[in-house]
């Protein structure tokens, strides 16, 4: 999924001349914490609450201007970038959000919460659902095979996800998220098959 689809939309900014009292109060009124430094239209900078707030506990804090605490060269990724780019970014520099620029000029802004809320979304996590986790192997076409029994003993399925399991012996295990359902027929049509169940939630 492309950045654009999930950035903040209501973008918020602040000018290098306010002050830190300033920018925390801004973000406040807005339930934000992080705010891109925008110089007339030129983006300059990003501060985050986290960075703030620490300065504000300094003697003078109400004399200390944006400009003096924002990161002045901060990671920054594009809109027509995926969710999984701005995720490794964000844990690889650990920040707790990402300035998204189009042309040099900044159009909104990602956070590891908006991440972390379309990939919940994206695998059904808070709906009723039921889950299969199964070692497709080597076999051709096991991808396939699996989609088709779960369809056909009456699954529909939400999502899949992969990982390795060290309890497994380090093999990848697909994990099938599907609506609510009665997952004995499944289970049994896929053992039927010699695959590897590696455990079920119903």
């Amino acid at each position: 999924m492309k950045i654009r689809r999930r950035m903040s939309q209501r973008l918020i900014t602040i000018s290098p001349d306010k002050t830190v009292l300033d920018a925390l109060a801004l973000m406040q009124k807005n339930s934000i914490r992080h705010l891109p430094v925008v110089d007339g239209k030129k983006f300059v900078g990003f501060v985050s609450e986290f960075d703030l707030r620490e300065v504000r506990l300094l003697p003078l804090a109400h004399d200390i201007l944006v400009r003096d605490v924002m990161i002045k060269k901060p990671v920054t990724i594009s809109p027509e970038e995926t969710l999984e780019d701005a995720a490794r970014l964000i844990f690889k520099h650990k920040i707790g959000g990402l300035p998204v620029l189009e042309n040099g000029k900044v159009v909104g802004v990602i956070t590891s919460k908006d991440i972390l809320a379309a990939f919940i979304e994206m695998m059904g996590v808070l709906e009723s659902s039921s889950r299969i986790d199964v070692v497709l192997g080597k076999k051709p076409h096991a991808f396939e095979e699996i989609s088709r029994l779960i369809k056909e003993n009456g699954g529909t399925i939400m999502s899949v996800g992969t990982t390795t399991h060290a309890n497994q012996g380090g093999k990848k295990v697909h994990f099938f998220r599907l609506e609510k359902c009665d997952v004995d027929p499944i289970v049994e049509a896929i053992k039927e098959r010699n695959y590897e169940i590696v455990s079920v939630m119903k």
